[in-house]
């Protein structure tokens, strides 16, 4: 399998960080990169439009989830680009956090995605399990669900 970029939409969340863990791996085994999507869950993100949610704050979090991933024991030879991006919108009905997911990897030339497993039921802040089904069943690239 040729994979040059790996794509892990992120969001904070313990299953992201287990879904990051294992990007990375993937990423080392075949020499790729890895390009973490954040993906912002409509509350924060209409929050930080509003002034009622701190963007600095936001972006601190990333920035340590970030440095998690980079201090991986196989991220060395890794290298990590991120993004971020609304998982929602008022305006386009179509913009979910898996068509998001799927956007940035069509935009990015992704090879490979690696995504949370669903949310469960009981977790419903948790955006980026809300993509796993989406990406699952329309991702033209292969998918590792973890």
């Amino acid at each position: 399998m040729d994979i040059e970029l790996v794509l892990t939409p992120v969001d904070g969340s313990e299953d992201a960080r287990r879904a990051a863990d294992h990007a990375v791996a993937v990423a080392s085994r075949y020499g790729a990169d890895l390009h973490l999507l954040f993906v912002l869950d409509q509350r924060v993100a209409k929050g930080i439009q509003a002034g009622d949610v701190d963007a600095e704050a936001v972006a601190e979090a990333h920035q340590e989830f970030l440095s998690a991933v980079r201090d991986h024991p196989e991220s060395g030879s890794v290298e990590v680009t991120t993004s971020s991006t609304a998982g929602f919108s008022t305006s386009s009905l179509s913009r979910t956090p898996g068509s998001v997911v799927l956007d940035a990897a069509a935009e990015l030339g992704a090879d490979f995605l690696v995504v949370p497993r669903e949310t469960p039921e009981d977790d419903v802040d948790v955006t980026i399990g809300k993509a796993a089904l989406y990406v699952l069943q329309y991702a033209d690239q292969p998918v590792l669900s973890v």
